[in-house]
């Protein structure tokens, strides 16, 4: 009589598949490319050149969608 043998594969296994905790940091991450963007679109140039960046800079950052960098 011969044995049956099971065997799986654990979820983390499987490098290609996000876990729960990547998907978390994405959506945070991307969250917070949203906030920051809306708020750079609300600084007058005066906070802008503060910060050293032209308004032209400014409107093309928060021009970006969320997802990129």
């Amino acid at each position: 009589m011969s044995a049956l043998t099971l065997s799986y594969r654990r979820y983390t296994d499987r490098p290609w598949q996000p876990t729960t905790g990547h998907l978390t940091m994405l959506l945070n991450t991307w969250y917070q490319r949203s906030r920051q963007r809306r708020q750079l679109a609300e600084l007058s140039e005066t906070q802008l050149r503060d910060i050293a960046i032209s308004p032209a800079q400014a409107l093309a950052e928060s021009a970006k969608p969320f997802w990129q960098s």
